[in-house]
């Protein structure tokens, strides 16, 4: 009986050896399972996963090749390894940062998928259910034949995406979703202790960001008060003005736009302006372009302002006469250009709004 154990013994090394030898210990050999890498940004969090490639070739592969209710590398060779930069969710679990091996439990009717936190192995032949950081339990799909296993990440959106295995006719999918705000929010006050903390800009970035989440306004506000402090500018004074307005404290909201367009150069105010236009105050966008023009009467941008302003009142004739004002200044950068676009709607008695 001895014998035949270590007769077994000795058949399961040398086919170790024979696979390893197939594979070469040379890196730079090719591998009938090439490598590949995909990687995704979700918000400013880096996934990566780093694979190989098995081949179909004409084989049964789930139920037969890959068995059923067996851990299996997903993948080829080395561990298939998938990082991510920031905590994550996967299926609504929580998930660390950090580079996980990516191993699978295929089933008819359901797939458990896990995260390892040992990521430098070959294969899942020393696989330990201990080391686990996560399993989470999704259903396969049928999918179209896929002959070299693959990653994709589909479904994405800001916060989130679905990362789908698919070899064979089996697709494999299971959600990972990042809390944008938090991580972005986290980033953010790590760099504000470096250099960008002497800098107004770094402050008002930081709001500014928040304000077009509309999250921690509390935070934005005080970020704004630093801003200023190291230098008050049309910048920092409309972005606190528009906390302020989200806060619903708008007596404040509206002094500190006054004050911010006091300051403001004829670009900014037509800017202004025209983030006025998109968000469909047109009263007060056509009243800003018209302060405008008074203010830099000279200016190329304060005369395209009022091409909008007589466009949107059908008057093209005026409006063409202050279009072309607008092209004898306006830059050689391809504004030129977009000027002259505007000019022929307006010989074709088009309204250059919309």
């Amino acid at each position: 009986m001895k014998r035949v154990r270590h007769i077994a013994l000795l058949m399961g090394v040398l086919l170790v050896a024979v696979a390893s030898r197939a594979q070469s210990a040379i890196d730079d050999l090719p591998r009938p399972s090439q490598h590949a890498e995909v990687v995704q940004r979700i918000g400013v969090t880096n996934i990566t996963i780093n694979y190989s490639r098995p081949l179909v070739n004409g084989r049964k592969v789930f139920g037969g090749l890959e068995a059923y209710g067996k851990v299996w590398r997903a993948g080829a060779n080395e561990n298939t390894t998938i990082a991510f930069s920031d905590p994550v969710t996967i299926e609504g679990k929580p998930l660390d940062p950090g580079a996980y091996g990516l191993h699978m439990i295929p089933g008819e009717n359901e797939w458990t998928v896990i995260f390892s936190k040992a990521n430098a192995s070959w294969g899942s032949f020393t696989y330990d259910q201990k080391e686990d950081a996560l399993r989470v339990t999704v259903k396969p799909q049928a999918s179209e034949f896929t002959e070299a296993l693959t990653y994709e990440f589909d479904d994405l959106k800001p916060d989130s995406s679905v990362i789908t295995m698919r070899w064979d006719k089996v697709a494999v999918p299971f959600k990972v979703a990042v809390n944008v705000n938090e991580v972005v929010e986290q980033n953010m006050r790590k760099h504000l202790r470096g250099l960008a903390q002497y800098t107004w800009d770094g402050w008002n970035d930081a709001a500014d960001y928040l304000v077009n989440a509309k999250a921690d306004l509390e935070e934005a506000l005080a970020y704004t008060d630093k801003s200023i402090a190291v230098e008050e500018r049309y910048e920092n004074l409309m972005t606190k003005s528009q906390v302020l307005d989200l806060l619903g404290r708008k007596e404040e909201a509206a002094k500190f736009r006054t004050e911010a367009l006091a300051r403001a150069n004829a670009t900014q105010s037509y800017t202004y302006a025209r983030q006025l236009q998109r968000a469909k105050k047109l009263d007060e966008a056509w009243a800003a372009y018209r302060a405008n023009e008074k203010k830099f009467p000279n200016d190329w941008i304060s005369h395209f302002g009022m091409a909008r302003v007589y466009s949107a009142q059908g008057d093209y004739d005026n409006a063409l006469k202050e279009a072309k004002i607008a092209l004898a200044g306006a830059p050689a950068d391809g504004t030129k250009d977009f000027v002259e676009g505007q000019i022929r709607k307006l010989e074709a008695k088009q309204d250059i709004n919309t």
